[in-house]
């Protein structure tokens, strides 16, 4: 399979595992009326609407802030497609995919809802390293990471001297 076609791949992969992630939260699980769910001593289900960009951060409190940070994650996720169309690299491409999907993911939840959500938190005791977030920002994380470390252990080809 050629790189972005798999990168497609895992991009509706998540996107799938995403929203069907988000339907048992909101729906048969009841999260937005329930008390958080201890799933593991470092894991917990808790609901929140996410106003903000991943895990929380830019939080838009307009209309027109929503649909102006609609449009530039939007453009971002354009920005993505287009690169994973022209990455020939198998494991960038899936990296690709992931942010992709993930993007995709929370787009779509800002445009239906005017939120995200989420509802994952990990924790250790009182301490949580990072907000609550889902599968789209998991997968987002971990995309650009795998990006950011192929391109730190790729190796270095040397400029050819100057005539």
């Amino acid at each position: 399979m050629r790189p972005p076609f798999a990168g497609l791949f895992v991009a509706a992969f998540v996107l799938i595992v995403d929203h069907l992630s988000k339907w048992a939260i909101t729906g048969p699980i009841g999260l937005p009326e329930r008390a958080p769910i201890e799933l593991l001593p470092v894991l917990r289900l808790i609901f929140v609407e996410n106003y903000g960009v991943s895990m929380g951060f830019l939080r838009a409190g307009s209309g027109t802030e929503r649909w102006l940070l609609t449009a530039v994650t939007a453009a971002i996720a354009i920005g993505v497609a287009a690169w994973l169309f022209r990455e020939r690299k198998l494991a960038d491409a899936l990296a690709l995919g992931a942010i992709l999907g993930g993007a995709i993911g929370n787009i779509a939840d800002r445009v239906k809802l005017g939120y995200v959500v989420d509802f994952l938190n990990l924790h250790f005791g009182a301490w949580s390293p990072f907000l609550v977030f889902n599968v789209a920002d998991a997968a987002i994380s971990i995309g650009v990471a795998l990006l950011v470390i192929r391109a730190l252990l790729a190796p270095r080809t040397q400029a050819l001297p100057e005539k």
